[in-house]
């Protein structure tokens, strides 16, 4: 079975069918005593099967742009809708139909990687046969499946990412934002990362990516934006973004073009 072939707990297949996966409005946050706000005049607009690029260096707002997109902050103003649900107003409904890969190793080390994905699957809503049939799959898809019952904890980095990765689209979300989940592994790791990914949105899944790596976004997404003190300064695909500023062979010029080359520590 295609890992994205099972979609559990769906609530509404007829809404989602006429909405959009993500669309973000006028978004604004404002943190306590801050000199400037995080977002300012945000906007998005991603459509099905999209791997969307969210690029910017340190302090552009990304961070903030997912965790509010994620229903996991609350925007000072503005709206996020997915698959037209407002995430403040039916958090509930929106959460169930997205996936979040953190950059953080969101696991339990002294747990199995089957154990971490049966217990991350409970809380999902998924249990029984269906439960067991989407470990498998997702074991399967990020190569796991001869190690699954070794600790995480003996893991290695890229192991780790990858079982992550399982964790955050076990329930088969429609929506799976991906936060640099690529960061500190090696290159087999990387590589197959990758792939898993666009079998994914082969088969239908709409993601958000953020990543430092401006050669992996240039390959993988279909669209990106450019961000910089939280607002969206250029938006298209890699290849059109590059052909607006000639003077810029590839996607990495382009990003130093437009943020500069200061370090932002």
């Amino acid at each position: 079975m295609n890992a994205c072939a099972s979609k559990a707990n769906d609530p509404s297949d007829r809404a989602m069918a006429v909405k959009i996966p993500l669309a973000v409005t006028d978004l604004v946050k404002i943190y306590p005593k801050a000199a400037q706000p995080a977002l300012q005049n945000f906007n998005l607009a991603v459509g099905s099967g999209e791997i969307y690029g969210l690029l910017g260096p340190n302090g552009a707002g990304k961070t903030t742009a997912i965790s509010i997109m994620t229903a996991g902050l609350l925007p000072t103003s503005g709206q996020v809708e997915i698959y037209g649900w407002d995430v403040v107003r039916h958090r509930r409904q929106a959460r169930r139909l997205i996936g979040l890969v953190p950059q953080d190793i969101a696991l339990y080390a002294e747990l199995t990687a089957r154990e971490n994905l049966s217990f991350f699957g409970r809380l999902y809503g998924l249990k029984g046969s269906e439960l067991g049939d989407r470990i498998a799959e997702t074991l399967q898809l990020v190569g796991l499946t001869g190690k699954a019952d070794q600790a995480v904890s003996r893991y290695s980095g890229g192991m780790k990412r990858r079982v992550n990765l399982a964790a955050g689209i076990l329930h088969a979300p429609r929506l799976v934002f991906l936060d640099e989940p690529t960061v500190g592994i090696d290159a087999q790791s990387r590589n197959l990362i990758l792939e898993k990914l666009l079998i994914l949105k082969d088969g239908g899944t709409t993601m958000i990516y953020t990543t430092h790596y401006m050669e992996e976004a240039q390959q993988l997404c279909t669209r990106a934006a450019v961000m910089d003190e939280g607002r969206v300064i250029e938006e298209g695909s890699p290849g059109s973004l590059i052909h607006k500023h000639p003077d810029c062979g590839n996607l990495g010029e382009l990003f130093l073009k437009l943020t500069g080359k200061h370090l932002r520590d």
